[in-house]
């Protein structure tokens, strides 16, 4: 029977340790929706195990083909340089594809949905309330560019107001954009963050929302994150095998 390849999830890592707790729990429901699949999970920078560990311990086992997975929401600098460089280290011996990023999906607006229903609002008051689209920023204008545009999307299903903000490296920041709904006459202004787990700028985007009236909670292992990860790894593994990385 041909073996699946390996799914590798590769987290950005943090020195916060909810950050490292959150990729394990949506790792684990990964595992769950898809019993059989091999999971492993490596980190860029600050956690072990790392990918480049990862990928040896892969090798040394005998495993040919590895699905690596950006845990990330946008095409920016990780996916573009850091990743593609780490893999290109990785042993001659392993098939390694890169699947595309999370974002952008449909599954994540609904995931931004849940968490704002579990935050305290309800289906009716979605033509009341402006809501602030919360990245963590990115120096990459394309990255910037599929924030607005999910921003406009998601605006389009019935909201008040969506306004984009930005943790860090673009304007407006979370604080701005709630007193620009206020301004808008919004009756109530909600802040959900697009990031995929807690740490420094998550933090500064919570920071940020002391003036709206309802803040959700980061995407985290909600189920429709674990379903786009799926679908992005089952697309990777369809693709053409490529040469080793390393040969």
């Amino acid at each position: 029977m041909h073996q699946r390849p390996v799914l590798l999830v590769i987290a950005h890592g943090s020195r916060d340790p909810r950050h490292a707790a959150t990729v394990h729990a949506l790792v684990r429901r990964v595992r769950s929706r898809r019993p059989g699949l091999r999971v492993e999970t490596g980190f860029l920078d600050f956690n072990v195990p790392s990918v480049q560990g990862v990928l040896e311990s892969l090798a040394a086992e005998g495993v040919r083909d590895v699905v690596a997975l950006p845990l990330l929401l946008t095409r920016a600098f990780h996916a573009k340089a850091d990743i593609p460089a780490v893999l290109a280290g990785a042993p001659s011996r392993l098939r390694i594809r890169q699947a595309e990023v999370l974002g952008p999906s449909p599954l994540l607006l609904r995931a931004l949905e849940r968490r704002l229903h579990e935050a305290g609002l309800t289906p009716a008051d979605k033509a009341s309330t402006g809501v602030v689209l919360a990245s963590a920023g990115s120096t990459d204008p394309e990255a910037i560019a599929v924030i607005d545009d999910l921003a406009r999307k998601w605006w389009r299903t019935g909201w008040c107001a969506v306004r984009p903000a930005f943790a860090s490296a673009a304007l407006p920041r979370t604080e701005d954009a709630v007193r620009e709904l206020r301004s808008l006459g919004c009756e109530r202004v909600a802040v959900a963050p697009y990031v995929l787990a807690p740490g420094f700028l998550p933090d500064r985007i919570a920071r940020g929302a002391a003036e709206a009236d309802v803040l959700a909670e980061v995407l985290g292992p909600a189920p429709e994150v674990a379903r786009v990860l799926l679908e992005r790894y089952d697309a990777a593994a369809l693709a053409p095998a490529l040469a080793a990385v390393g040969a």
